[in-house]
């Protein structure tokens, strides 16, 4: 199974989430991040750092541009950034930019999206209308694509993370797993918070994250269980 990561919004923890998991994982393995703003300069052109943390955490050899073929410096939403840059943001560029062979033979593979679901991409499209085409896409080759949700635990999570729920069933995409992840250390209520979720969500609960003062794969290790998910 290939896994799509994707988060309540920007900064739920998503690249903290499947770090982790990549980690975790046994054998051949991959992360990708196909569009990413809100990258570094350095000599070796555009870097970002979630696409970087994926590197670190995979086996399969991938150049960073195979990772993030698509990157933009400036920290705004991708489609404005791309127009910003003269770039034209279309389905079929990200599509064809995908390193298609390593997902398919990997042993545990996954891409991370960026921002939540529903990211626009520019004329009348958004992120998720990819990610349809690629279940559909996998499934011609009798793989399957599973929707891990990060939930930012913050006030309004459960309100963020049933509307999200709801568009992924709704595009027709299954949730095979969510994460909680603490992103304010002084959320009210975190445990009722929690239980409501349990009631709520679809799919596997792998994890509550608390808040991490120093977050990394290492510590929040400790915390998801990516068992449910390769057995």
């Amino acid at each position: 199974m290939v896994f799509f990561v994707t988060g309540t919004d920007t900064d739920s923890g998503k690249t903290l989430v499947s770090a982790t998991l990549l980690s975790l994982a046994r054998g051949q393995k991959t992360g990708v991040k196909p569009l990413a703003s809100g990258c570094m300069q350095t000599a070796n052109g555009l870097r970002n750092s979630d696409a970087l943390q994926l590197m670190a955490h995979s086996n399969m050899g991938l150049s960073y541009q195979r990772v993030n073929p698509i990157a933009f410096e400036a920290a705004i939403a991708p489609h404005i950034a791309a127009k910003r840059a003269g770039f034209s943001l279309t389905l079929d560029a990200i599509d064809a930019a995908m390193p298609w062979t390593q997902l398919y033979t990997a042993d545990f593979a996954l891409i991370e999206g960026a921002g939540g679901w529903r990211l626009p991409l520019g004329d009348g499209h958004y992120l998720s209308e990819l990610v349809q085409r690629w279940n559909t896409r996998l499934q011609e080759r009798h793989r399957q694509l599973g929707v891990i949700l990060v939930v930012g635990m913050k006030l309004g999570c459960l309100n963020h993370a049933l509307l999200t729920q709801e568009a992924i069933v709704n595009d027709g995409l299954t949730i095979v797993g969510w994460v909680a992840n603490q992103v304010d250390k002084d959320m009210a209520c975190i445990e009722d918070n929690l239980d409501s979720l349990k009631q709520m969500m679809l799919g596997e609960f792998l994890g509550y994250v608390p808040f991490l003062p120093e977050p990394s794969p290492q510590a929040a290790g400790n915390y998801i269980s990516v068992e449910c998910l390769i057995s």
